[in-house]
């Protein structure tokens, strides 16, 4: 069976390490490459590095709409697409190239949180569970109906970690499920549109925090947080981004909203209900560091307020 994989992120790639072990994978689409990270450097995909790690022929189109990558995709040839986490749109031209579809992995229970951001919107939104669907893929978004649903608690995981989970359930879903889509024997199940969520990119003002908030509300928007969208604060003047925290519970009572209590071992941001202690930041300009580390070389003053930054 010849199969063509699409995909650009880490979550990815889990799914395409174990495709390319159980079929004919004759060609990987991702986006082109994009500068990312600091200094601004201009770096490939994930999807990217893996498909060259596993020698096989990489194609970065910016979009499926002209008819130079969808005459590539056809001169593939493929049974079947597999979609994961790509980020471009298919059309209707490229969806029906294979004969067997176009099947995506997609991280969320569908018809919950259909969408570009579905991780992070479950945890904003205080699920206490999402998940991996295998859907068929149509011109609507994730409105497919699907084969497979395979859920995990969300409990306290960050975006990076529920990400990591998921993308390593979402390769053991599409294995399970390849098998019953080739032979044609897989059972579709329609999604009730009356129970869909969106899930949009997420912002830099989904993730944004400031002392009028509740303490969990807060905590949930740091869990979300991505390079992409960081949860930004300032610190007594200084810009941090927030990477890790936990609702301190022993010492909420000593610090009013807006305010900081700093010690050797912690630092602790004030809500309207209680506090946060932050774990981990990262300085603007400098490397990731242990907040309580920060704070002493930053001298953080006695009556230090907190505010947002966006």
């Amino acid at each position: 069976m010849r199969v063509v994989f699409m995909g650009t992120p880490e979550f990815a790639v889990p799914s395409l390490a174990a495709l390319a072990e159980v079929s004919e994978v004759v060609g990987v689409f991702t986006k082109p490459d994009a500068v990312s990270g600091r200094g601004g450097r201009v770096r490939a995909s994930a999807v990217s590095v893996e498909a060259e790690r596993l020698e096989l022929p990489v194609f970065r189109p910016g979009t499926l709409r002209d008819d130079s990558a969808l005459e590539a995709l056809a001169g593939l040839a493929p049974d079947l697409l597999i979609v994961a986490a790509y980020g471009l749109i298919l059309p209707a031209e490229a969806l029906s190239i294979a004969p067997l579809g176009a099947v995506n992995v997609h991280a969320s229970l569908l018809p919950r949180w259909r969408g570009a951001a579905p991780i992070q919107w479950a945890i904003l939104a205080d699920d206490t569970e999402t998940g991996v669907s295998i859907m068929l893929m149509e011109e609507g978004l994730d409105t497919g109906p699907y084969c497979l649903r395979v859920s995990t608690p969300v409990g306290d995981a960050d975006a990076a970690e529920l990400t990591a989970r998921l993308a390593r359930m979402g390769a053991d879903a599409l294995c399970t499920s390849l098998p019953t889509i080739v032979s044609g024997s897989a059972v579709w199940i329609p999604q009730d549109d009356s129970l869909a969520t969106y899930a949009a990119k997420i912002a830099k003002t989904d993730v944004a925090i400031d002392p009028s908030m509740r303490a969990a509300d807060a905590l949930r928007r740091v869990r979300a947080s991505l390079p992409t969208a960081p949860c930004r604060v300032a610190i007594d003047g200084r810009e941090v981004t927030i990477l890790t925290a936990t609702l301190d519970r022993l010492h909420e009572a000593d610090v009013e909203s807006g305010f900081v209590a700093c010690s050797k071992r912690r630092v602790t941001l004030g809500f309207a209900d209680g506090a946060l202690q932050v774990v981990t930041l990262r300085p603007q300009g400098k490397a990731d560091m242990n907040a309580a580390d920060w704070a002493r070389g930053a001298r953080i003053s006695e009556h230090a307020v907190w505010s947002s930054v966006l």
